[in-house]
């Protein structure tokens, strides 16, 4: 990697409203940012987590993003860079470090683009791209190999499709991030429950902006209305989100979880991995569903939950104790 100077990083930072106090001089150097453990001796690192405390006495890197009441457990080669919250300036680090891929405004001779789409300027369409009718892509997107968007698709400006997506039916806002194999606005699962007549979906999705989608999730197209993912969402790998439901701003919901339809999440949300949750239930806001938990009735808000069926954490820990004492 080609060497940062200290200088520059903390100027990036400072520009991120993150407040910095160290030693080091602006012609200080580092070639990439590690962990404590396998750092070198030119690398920055960073401490966050309490289990990791022992490292900082051993770590060889050249400087660490620590905060004050750790700096002195640091050992002496080791410069502090004393912030108040070291995972974030170890995220902004990487960006310095890693920016996202801008645009070459190149559209390749092998994609396909309907006569009726409407592209932005300075978009870059790869290989074997297909844009179809109703379609508008905003400036500066990039749009990877074997993407399929539209019919009836808007992208927002500087937002990224990975390869292998297909969106349809859908408003997609400013500076998201779709990774490979996401499927949005296909149709949902609805048919009638005894002679299985296909329910036709007319709605479409909405996506935010700042909106982040997982390799191989799932988003389907709301029966009549919009399925809506708002602004600042991440959402991992492997989830699915049934047709109608709607989820707040900033949420979180993590790998293989499965949302039924209809269901309203709040905002601020943190959803762990493999949970389900049954349809036509509403999430209220600053909700925690533990990893595999079953939900099966509503939620209100500031609520901790886990287990099968789902109920306040406290709760859940009392049972497991109680089960274990029974097997002893």
């Amino acid at each position: 990697m080609k060497k940062f100077y200290y200088s520059a990083l903390r100027n990036f930072l400072q520009s991120k409203s993150i407040d910095i106090e160290s030693t080091l001089s602006n012609d200080s150097y580092f070639f990439g940012i590690s962990s404590l453990e396998l750092a070198k001796k030119n690398d920055i690192t960073f401490f966050h987590n309490s289990k990791y405390a022992n490292l900082l006495s051993s770590t060889k890197a050249k400087a660490c993003f620590v905060t004050k009441d750790h700096s002195e457990l640091l050992n002496k080669l080791c410069e502090p860079i004393i912030v108040n919250d070291p995972y974030t300036a170890y995220a902004f680090t990487s960006n310095f470090l890693f920016p996202k891929q801008k645009s070459n405004g190149f559209i390749n001779s092998f994609s396909n683009i309907d006569d009726l789409a409407t592209i932005g300027n300075n978009v870059q369409v790869n290989y074997n791209v297909s844009i179809k009718e109703n379609t508008k892509i905003g400036d500066n997107c990039i749009l990877y190999e074997n993407v399929i968007i539209g019919p009836n698709v808007v992208l927002g400006a500087n937002s990224i499709v990975m390869s292998n997506c297909v969106i349809s039916n859908s408003s997609v806002g400013e500076s998201c991030l779709i990774k490979p194999g996401a499927k949005i606005g296909e149709k949902g699962f609805g048919f009638t429950p005894s002679s299985k007549i296909e329910v036709r979906h007319i709605g479409n999705v909405i996506l935010g902006n700042n909106v982040e989608i997982g390799s191989n999730t799932t988003i389907d197209q709301a029966a009549l209305h919009s399925t809506i993912i708002s602004d600042n969402v991440r959402i991992d790998n492997l989830v699915q989100i049934g047709h109608n439901v709607c989820i707040g701003q900033n949420t979180i919901i993590a790998a293989q979880t499965g949302i039924s339809g209809s269901t309203k999440i709040g905002k601020n949300c943190l959803i762990g991995g493999q949970a389900g949750i049954a349809g036509h239930l509403i999430i209220e806001d600053n909700v925690t569903i533990a990893g595999k938990s079953g939900v099966t009735k509503n939620i209100k808000k500031n609520s901790i939950i886990a287990g099968f069926p789902a109920v306040d954490i406290k709760i859940w820990k009392k049972n497991i104790i109680k089960q274990y004492r029974k097997i002893k």
